[in-house]
């Protein structure tokens, strides 16, 4: 079978990413000073790539699957099948003005706004009714304001950077995470669309185990059934009869922000030998 070629970003997204592959059963190895990183199986050709070109790089057919944000997606244009979104790397895209400029005082005069993100940028600043022109930055697009800008569109997660250097936030364009999306050809192809479905899979495993945990205890048989009938579960708890029919072994999935209450009801509903253990995956 024809390897499955996909694109992975440098910088911040690839660490969470290589965790998630590892944790898939994917290790990738990673030496210094390439960009061709060694993935635990042989059907997976893997190359680093800045986010920025993933998008247009999968439409042009010369990969098949690959991971970057949703913002770079929308600003290329780029028509690609999403996925799945991985959650990672929350950003909002938004606009800001240095603290003292009054936002009505744009509209004065024809502004300057820099951003790495032109396409969106222009769509914003037209929908606005702005005259402006566009500076592409490279980075440290905050340090702009006042001289250089009179307003920046850049992403942001706290929005303390922006703070930081006396910005204040307009408007919000666009929330995006990290996705991972496909070429439409090789959605079209049956066996990649079945590889990268099996990867989707997998990754949603890794991430639905990594919100919740297994709690398993013991059940008095008397009142059983309406304890059992009461506790949260992906489906339905996992019952067994314990030795001697004192009772029942029962083990329920939960949600991580569940426990805190839960194991003190099941306490009071007289569960004994509650234990609690991290799940590696959990597939509905």
């Amino acid at each position: 079978m024809e390897k499955l070629r996909v694109l992975i970003p440098k910088g911040r997204i690839f660490d969470n990413l290589s965790r998630l592959f590892e944790e898939a059963g994917f290790p990738i190895a990673m030496a210094e000073r390439t960009y061709r990183p060694v993935a635990a199986a042989d059907w997976l050709d893997v190359k680093i790539m800045k986010p920025q070109n993933v998008g247009e790089l999968l439409e042009m057919g010369s990969h098949d699957a690959g991971f970057t944000g949703i913002d770079w997606i929308r600003e290329s244009g780029a028509r690609v099948e999403e996925i799945l979104d991985l959650g990672f790397d929350r950003v909002r895209i938004v606009a800001a003005v240095p603290e003292e400029l009054d936002e009505a005082a744009l509209r004065q005069n024809k502004i300057v706004a820099a951003t790495e993100y032109v396409n969106l940028a222009g769509d914003w600043l037209r929908s606005r009714g702005y005259e402006y022109r566009i500076v592409r930055t490279y980075g440290a697009t905050e340090v702009f304001p006042p001289d250089d800008a009179d307003l920046i569109i850049d992403n942001t997660s706290t929005g303390q950077t922006l703070k930081d250097n006396g910005l204040r936030i307009i408007d919000t364009l666009l929330e995006s995470s990290t996705r991972f999306v496909a070429s439409r050809e090789a959605m079209a192809n049956p066996e990649k669309r079945s590889r990268i479905e099996e990867l989707s899979m997998l990754f949603r495993a890794v991430l639905d185990g990594r919100d919740r945990v297994m709690i398993e205890m013991n059940l008095p048989r008397q009142g059983f059934e309406k304890i059992a009938a009461s506790l949260p579960a992906m489906r339905s708890p996992t019952v067994s009869p314990l030795y001697g029919e004192n009772g029942y072994a029962v083990k329920i999935a939960v949600r991580k922000d569940e426990v805190s209450g839960l194991i003190p009801r099941l306490k009071k509903l007289g569960a004994l030998d509650i234990v609690e253990y991290d799940l590696r995956k959990a597939v509905p």
